[in-house]
């Protein structure tokens, strides 16, 4: 039997070591235990950080695994790509790996590969605002989930904005940049060997300023077909720019009013919010899971669509507090196929962990409450 390793054990992780079991694997999950859902689901549980890629690789060398991966996890990506490489498995290499986890260090990829994106810089320590025109995003450099993003209109808004980001960086760092005014998408894509297959491309719903939470999904766009060519352009550049050649990946651009496109970042890994595990495959057909299960393992097949759906999900906070009669009196919608209410309280969000529920849907068209 062949052994996976699988980097993190939270819900984030739950589908992907479903399907590794699935698939008839020996899955060896690696995460703290606080939030380990899956610890009791995958063969073996080891309680160790997902950043503690020393010890991970000294296990996974141990117990002979054939492929390790994770989804939806950015803080996984560096371990899977270093254990791999040290190992002479199937990723992307520790150094490219380092670079997507990092928004300013693939910003400045972006611009030396020609990959449009906004205009930005780095509040480290000092920095300097001199040529940019307000609003400003403020990001820290190495967290995702909207964690710390926040939107300024003044000085003295930066400020507090800066020192916020830099509170939830691991490396007390964040960058600013110029706000792009337009409609955000996310791209979802599988490599093998350098060559890219987009599976989809899914329309995003947020709070708005100041946070942008992300609070609905839509697969598939409903952008106009030249559009959708022009972000595939893109994708595929930002993707080789960066050196992604293996596994899945998540890819996030804004489109102004007037057809220009800005990469705002790209993630090795599949997107979350259940966009990779469930929306794909909900729209298209084309298991996504197994599929990075396979390329982890040096084992590929091409993607296949065998349908056209529209699937999505819809977050529950204050925010969208209108979808509480779903919850609460269970409306048998036929389209909804899960709705899961993970927390009595509703919030205004500043980060995704802030919802309190989900629900998922596929129809033949956009759904609608």
């Amino acid at each position: 039997m062949k052994k996976i390793a699988i980097i993190g054990a939270s819900y984030l992780q739950l589908p992907l070591v479903l399907k590794a079991k699935e698939l008839g694997l020996e899955v060896h999950c690696f995460a703290w235990e606080i939030g380990a859902v899956c610890k009791n689901i995958a063969d073996f549980f080891y309680p160790i950080s997902v950043i503690d890629k020393d010890k991970i690789f000294d296990i996974c060398n141990k117990i002979g695994i054939s492929g390790i991966t994770s989804i939806a996890s950015d803080i996984a990506v560096p371990t899977i790509s270093y254990v791999a490489e040290k190992l002479d498995l199937v990723s992307n290499t520790y150094k490219d790996a380092l670079t997507t986890t990092n928004k300013y260090e693939m910003r400045k990829i972006f611009i030396k590969h020609n990959v449009a994106c906004p205009q930005f810089t780095t509040a480290k320590d000092n920095y300097s605002i001199d040529g940019f025109k307000f609003p400003l995003i403020i990001k820290p450099t190495d967290r995702s989930g909207s964690l710390g993003v926040m939107k300024v209109q003044t000085i003295q808004e930066l400020e507090y904005a800066i020192k916020r980001a830099k509170n939830e960086s691991f490396e007390n760092q964040c960058i600013i940049e110029e706000y792009i005014t337009g409609a955000e998408v996310s791209v979802e894509t599988i490599s093998w060997q350098g060559i890219h297959y987009i599976l989809s491309i899914t329309d995003k719903v947020t709070t708005g300023e100041p946070y942008f939470v992300e609070l609905e999904h839509h697969q598939p766009s409903l952008l106009n077909i030249d559009i959708q060519q022009k972000i595939k352009t893109e994708t595929i550049k930002a993707l080789d720019s960066l050196n992604i050649r293996n596994g899945a990946s998540h890819s996030e651009f804004k489109i102004t009013n007037d057809g220009q496109i800005f990469a705002i970042e790209v993630s090795g890994r599949m997107g979350g919010d259940f966009i990779g595990s469930d929306l794909v495959y909900r729209s298209t057909g084309y298991d996504f899971l197994k599929g990075v299960i396979n390329i982890s393992l040096g084992i590929f097949e091409k993607p296949f669509f065998t349908q056209t759906k529209s699937a999505g999900v819809l977050f529950l906070c204050k925010e969208t507090e209108y979808l509480l009669p779903v919850f609460e009196n269970n409306i048998n919608r036929k389209e909804i196929i899960k709705i899961e209410r993970t927390d009595k309280i509703l919030r205004h969000i500043q980060s995704s962990s802030d919802r309190s529920g989900y629900l998922i849907y596929q129809s033949d068209n956009k759904f609608n409450i």
